[in-house]
């Protein structure tokens, strides 16, 4: 099986079988994401999909699969149904799928089309939202509104299939850490996921946001800074049930809480280690990453 470019995939699949349906990601704008940069997307021919399917299937079984690069959700309905039900006939042990999903692919699909994904095993779907605030979603060109987030991601749940959401930390900057988090906590509370992760943004070369940061247009906060936007969007988020981390190689301090119970406990914690102002208390500088 041939597998173009880096393996992006969430941390909970890293025991899934990763295959690769679609190159690079169907928006490929946002100003902060390096990581399809330079490439042309497109969705691979469905039966070179089913080769590489035969391929793989006497190794398994595999309980899980992921169905790369990053937005292939965005594959049109038939040919997208016809890989799950491939993947159905062909991979023994398979109890879910799992895929990347955009506002702008979510909402292409009907809940009735995305219950027709569901009932053939596609079990969960990871949608970056980032941030809250309309004016920073504009600014980074995530390409969706505030309104079209929170419907996409309830339009996910509504189908039955499990919603993991993502938001950034630092992505508006210096000086805008309060708004962007006091949004991001309302846009988290107004979709109410299964799953919501927490990443700290890290500015990479070859981005728009990074020739920002040369040019003195943005700053990035500061660890404590960053900190404290994640203390207030734990603070003012309300979950009906969720499991919220920041345990991602980005973060400084990482957190795995079940919402709401432990929102209390976390929000302390989070405040204690602001206080104390010890670098010793944050993951090192080392060992982050992407």
């Amino acid at each position: 099986m041939e597998y173009e470019g880096i393996v992006i995939r969430p941390p909970s699949e890293a025991e899934s079988l990763i295959l690769q349906v679609t190159l690079g990601c169907s928006h490929n704008r946002c100003t902060f994401c390096p990581t399809y940069k330079g490439r042309r997307f497109r969705i691979k021919d469905l039966e070179v999909i089913k080769q590489e399917i035969d391929e793989v299937a006497s190794y398994g079984p595999f309980r899980k699969v992921f169905l790369a690069d990053g937005d292939a959700l965005i594959i049109p309905q038939p040919r997208l149904l016809a890989i799950l039900e491939y993947l159905n006939e062909k991979i023994s042990g398979l109890r879910r799928v799992g895929i990347y999903g955009n506002a702008k692919s979510i909402l292409r699909k009907s809940v009735e089309e995305l219950k027709a994904l569901e009932g053939r095993k596609l079990g969960i779907v990871y949608l970056g939202v980032e941030t809250g605030d309309p004016d920073l979603l504009e600014k980074v060109r995530k390409g969706a509104t505030y309104e079209q987030m929170v419907e996409a991601g309830r339009r996910v749940m509504e189908a039955g299939i499990t919603l993991s959401v993502t938001v950034l930390l630092g992505l508006g900057g210096v000086g805008y850490g309060q708004r962007h988090a006091l949004a991001t906590a309302k846009v988290l509370s107004d979709i109410d996921p299964d799953f919501a992760s927490a990443l700290t943004l890290m500015v990479v070369p070859g981005t728009p946001l990074y020739e920002d940061l040369k040019a003195g247009r943005f700053q990035l906060p500061s660890p404590f800074e960053l900190l404290e936007e994640l203390g207030m969007i734990v603070a003012h988020s309300n979950f009906s049930r969720c499991y919220f981390t920041s345990n991602h190689a980005s973060n400084y301090l990482p957190i795995k809480a079940r919402m709401p119970k432990d929102k209390e406990a976390v929000v302390n914690l989070i405040q204690k280690v602001i206080s104390s102002q010890d670098p010793s208390r944050l993951r090192p500088e080392f060992l982050r990453g992407l």
